[in-house]
């Protein structure tokens, strides 16, 4: 499994990177693997305002749909259009072109509280 060093992650498996106070998020490495292969992807909260742990989507795979948790308190910007016609992306590249949502951070600081790698590979085993 492949857990970058640069990114943080969630127990709820969700993966982000912070760049100022924009930051990247979708699922990882583990998460896809678990889900199976990703048949569609539907987020419809760009422009809302989420807490933390609150769910800004779903993702269905094959034999189930799971939930999408956001990592930290923040305005949705973006969804990764290239979802729509290829939600396989998030199989095939978690970290890079299966990206879900770029938001507005309402403090980064929170980024920073989250699991880095070594604590996230720990906890997956």
């Amino acid at each position: 499994m492949n857990f970058p060093a640069e990114l943080r992650y969630t127990k709820d498996h969700e993966w982000i990177k912070l760049e100022g106070n924009i930051a990247t998020i979708g699922i990882t490495d583990f998460a896809q693997h678990e889900l199976g292969d990703i048949v569609y992807v539907d987020i419809n909260t760009v422009g809302k305002s989420l807490a933390s742990e609150e769910v800004f989507g779903t993702v269905e795979a094959v034999k189930t749909v799971s939930d999408l948790f956001l990592p930290v308190a923040g305005t949705i910007n973006e969804v990764n259009s290239l979802l729509e016609k290829q939600p396989e992306l998030v199989n095939s590249d978690p970290y890079g072109d299966g990206w879900m949502v770029k938001m507005t951070v309402n403090n980064p600081a929170d980024v920073e509280a989250l699991m880095n790698s070594e604590a996230y590979a720990a906890l997956v085993g």
